[in-house]
């Protein structure tokens, strides 16, 4: 990859939506992708629709807990080899799939992703600033929002 030039004209983006990410995993892997030559790395995640095909609901906890370790994988990293992390929201899973997670229903979890990522983590001060933000009496991660 280095002798290919490749480095210098792309920049990678390392995917994973799962709750239980390989933290230490993804650290070697952004570190293989600077001995090539990357000297940036995106990560990427989901807010809503990486949980099931047919999922209606979000479980915001999943994601959340994706986010935070997406956080970690940053702090285990050089300082200077994250350029950006891409927050996506799949609507179906192939193009022959119904619909899930509609938007309206994941609005808490993406600004519960959102907020985790700009404070550089997750607290019950958090929690009560989304809940404020969204108008919301009761915020829940751990169980589908009634």
């Amino acid at each position: 990859l280095s002798e290919s030039g490749v480095p210098q004209l792309v920049q990678p983006m390392i995917w994973d939506y799962a709750a239980d990410l390989d933290v230490e995993g993804k650290v070697h892997l952004v570190e293989k992708y600077r001995r090539c030559g990357f000297s940036k790395v995106w990560f990427a995640s989901a807010f809503k629709g990486a949980t099931g095909v047919n999922q209606s609901l979000t479980l915001i906890g999943h994601h959340l807990k994706n986010h935070l370790q997406w956080l970690e994988v940053a702090s285990n990293s050089p300082a200077d080899v994250l350029e950006g992390i891409a927050l996506t929201g799949w609507q179906r899973y192939d193009h022959f799939s119904v619909l899930c997670e509609l938007l309206p229903v994941a609005i808490p979890s993406l600004a519960v992703c959102l907020q985790a990522l700009k404070n550089g983590g997750y607290s019950e001060k958090i929690k009560e600033n989304v809940e404020k933000l969204l108008g919301m009496s009761n915020l829940e991660t751990d169980t589908f929002m009634r």
